[in-house]
């Protein structure tokens, strides 16, 4: 009986620490949306810039990056791997958007991140790009280094987004 009070008592110390640590990290989720207006109808926005692996063509200024669909047809469930290094899985798709996650790794932070990107109909003959990240930034040494996160996830997205503009419009 004494064993057993002895493990109970490991235990519950064990789950007090671990709640204090987990306490101390809180997961902090931030989200970033962004958006650009278009001179052209969503589906033709779409059309241009809106497959499962377009994003080779306006992730970078200079494009070309390589995307690679390693699973699936472009529908849910769907695995594209971005410069031979970043895995995202289709998780929703609509007509004009799609969104995606990162999936876990072993031995690394989990931030949950995620994107959704969309073509929304403005008018018949104008559409705007939206573009929304959702991470977790809880890893980051101080509020400086998550705001140079953000601000460095803005920056490339929002490249791409004024890529895609002039992809669409082009």
């Amino acid at each position: 009986m004494k064993i057993i009070s002895t493990l109970a008592a490991c235990a519950v110390g064990a789950a007090a620490i671990t709640g204090a640590a987990w306490a101390q990290k809180a997961p902090e989720y931030v989200s970033i949306p962004m958006e650009i207006t278009v001179n052209k109808p969503a589906a033709e926005v779409w059309a241009k810039i809106g497959g499962w692996c377009d994003i080779s063509n306006w992730i970078s200024p200079a494009g070309g990056v390589p995307c690679e669909v390693t699973s699936g047809n472009g529908q849910i469930g769907s695995v594209r791997v971005i410069a031979k290094r970043v895995t995202e899985v289709l998780t929703a798709k609509t007509e004009l958007s799609y969104g995606y996650t990162q999936p876990a790794v072993e031995g690394k932070f989990y931030n949950l991140y995620h994107g959704f990107l969309e073509a929304r109909p403005v008018d018949a003959k104008s559409s705007k790009l939206i573009y929304t990240l959702m991470l977790d930034v809880s890893d980051k040494a101080d509020q400086a280094a998550k705001d140079a996160d953000v601000a460095g996830r803005r920056k490339t997205f929002e490249g791409a987004l004024a890529t895609m503009k002039k992809l669409a419009e082009g």
